[in-house]
């Protein structure tokens, strides 16, 4: 059959819509939100492309709105995730054989649908799914997961194109494998293009996957599914199950054709798998890749050189935007105390304009975070500061779940930079703020480094660029993402690959080269075109 060697359509980032009043994807979103809403969702399982149904069926609720219905969803067990494995096995010979500019083609289609037809039903599953403003989805669900297709396509092709070099009447050459077995991804409630993201990126190596979503998350998961199936992924390539965290462990890590794990979750449930294994490590036919973003307890450091009004709108932005549901929120921040005041005045200001509801009112900044128990969780750390000596409330900390789980944007005010809302993850609309001597700068940046087992993204706000120098280079593990005059959070694919290290995960950058590498088992192939017909060596002939 005809051969060429492809180039691929450039990857560019997908342009972002704003949703101003007045606009077309403001009236196309808001029919979609009207639609869905309208509706109760059956969602089944996809396993060997086939739609399944249990009997065990569980109700999704908008967590803003915890009256109304989407839909539900079916429960499996585990013989489905047995199911699920054995249909990615079997799909697996086929789909590694593939030509990779047809499983290009596959991705680059799915692209297209998201950025296209699909744009505003991904857009206005995540709103409702997961409570997020248009502005939120928009760059998540839509923009980023375009984003993450077209530039892993992009790396794809590199990957395949880098070679090495040959000797005189030698060829060398590289084949980059999919992995011996099956793919598990196991995907979060916060990003819907992380979702879509994790199972995608293996497949498009020619892996074969078993993908589990959050159980928050399916409604959008459902949408996701649906275009991968109509971009052509072929049945069983991608299996989508909703079994338990606990049931699909069991059969996925004791299961001798386990061959890589893609997450992006708590750093509890990373290192506990993680355990596991490594305690089933015998049983496999390969060592199986591991690659994980987990927690931050993500950082800004002020110095008393910044401009307090980019201070407090980081601040306020990177806290609170999806009501700090991000792994990049800032949940900590370190501001000299000669500025203090004129930063709060300002944070003061904005958050008395910020409004708080459901997404489907477009002037709302913040809307519910995703349960029951995220809710009372941050109600607990929140009631904890009120009543802590080294603490204080100083902005928001009300919350109210009698119509949905909301929490105000809150900001904590302590005296011990070691309080234990500086150190652990919340995931929630909390910001704890330690204002320090501007005579120990030097010591908080240590204080900082030192704080939290993380270490996934922070920033620095400061003019001074000697200042900007030393804190870059003070902090060189501290975040595996740094900013300097930017708020912590916002990465764009092809642009600020995303990753961290220490307790944040294994640091493979999602969106980038790095990842995509992880998928692949390269096997070197060595062609002698005259090869010697003699065993000896010129060193031993004879003088």
């Amino acid at each position: 059959m005809p051969k060429g060697i492809f180039q691929v359509p450039p990857a560019k980032n997908e342009p972002v819509l704003t949703y101003a009043p007045g606009t077309n994807e403001r009236t196309e979103l808001k029919k979609q939100l009207e639609a869905f809403r309208a509706v109760e969702m059956d969602i089944p399982m996809i396993i060997a492309g086939e739609e399944v149904r249990t009997d065990q069926k569980v109700s999704i609720h908008p967590p803003h709105e915890l009256k109304h219905c989407l839909g539900h969803y079916h429960q499996g067990d585990e013989a489905h995730v047995h199911q699920a494995i054995d249909a990615a096995l079997n799909a697996r010979p086929k789909w590694a054989g593939m030509a990779w500019e047809h499983r290009a083609s596959i991705f680059l289609k799915a692209a297209d649908l998201i950025a296209g037809p699909y744009r505003q039903k991904i857009n206005a599953a995540t709103m409702l799914g997961q409570s997020k403003t248009a502005f939120q989805a928009e760059i998540d669900s839509a923009c980023e997961f375009a984003d993450f297709l077209r530039f892993n396509v992009q790396y794809m092709t590199q990957i395949y194109g880098d070679q090495p070099s040959s000797a005189k009447g030698i060829w060398d050459r590289v084949e980059y494998r999919p992995l011996e077995g099956f793919v598990f991804a196991l995907t979060p409630f916060n990003f819907t293009s992380i979702a879509g993201n994790l199972p995608s990126a293996p497949a498009m190596m020619g892996n074969v996957v078993v993908w589990k979503p959050s159980k928050t998350a399916i409604y959008s998961a459902n949408i996701l599914m649906q275009v991968f199936r109509e971009a052509g992924v072929p049945d069983g390539v991608i299996n989508l199950v909703f079994a338990s965290g606990p049931v699909v462990a069991r059969e996925v890590f004791d299961h001798p054709e386990f061959a890589g794990f893609h997450f992006t979750g708590s750093t509890e449930v990373f290192q506990s798998i993680w355990k596991t294994i490594g305690e089933n490590i015998q049983r496999y036919k390969t060592y199986p890749r591991i690659v994980g973003e987990t927690g931050g307890k993500d950082f800004i450091i002020a110095h008393k050189s910044c401009d307090a009004k980019a201070v407090a709108t980081g601040m306020v932005r990177g806290a609170f935007e999806y009501q700090g549901q991000k792994c990049s929120a800032a949940s900590r921040a370190y501001i000299p105390a000669s500025r203090w005041d004129e930063i709060h005045s300002e944070i003061k200001k904005q958050l008395g304009e910020l409004k708080m509801g459901p997404p489907e009112d477009f002037t709302n900044f913040m809307n519910a975070v995703i349960d029951e128990a995220s809710f009372n969780k941050l109600e607990g750390a929140i009631k904890e500061a009120e009543n802590h000596p080294d603490a204080k409330v100083i902005e928001g900390g009300g919350c109210d779940k009698s119509v949905g789980y909301f929490i105000e944007p809150t900001i904590i005010l302590t005296t011990d930079p070691m309080y234990r809302t500086m150190q652990e993850e919340l995931f929630g609309p909390v910001l704890t703020v330690y204002v320090y001597d501007d005579m120990k700068f030097d010591e908080t940046l240590t204080v900082l480094d030192k704080t939290s087992i993380y270490a996934l993204t922070g920033a620095v706000f400061a003019q001074d660029r000697y200042v900007i120098e030393k804190v870059t280079k003070r902090l060189v593990n501290a975040a595996g993402n740094f900013y300097i005059n930017d708020k912590p959070t916002g990465a764009v694919v092809g642009q600020q690959p995303f990753g961290g290290a220490r307790g944040s995960g294994t640091n493979d950058k999602a969106g980038s080269l790095i990842n995509m590498m992880r998928w692949v088992s390269p096997r070197t192939i060595k062609e002698n075109f005259v090869p010697p017909t003699d065993f000896k060596y010129p060193f031993m002939d004879a003088e």
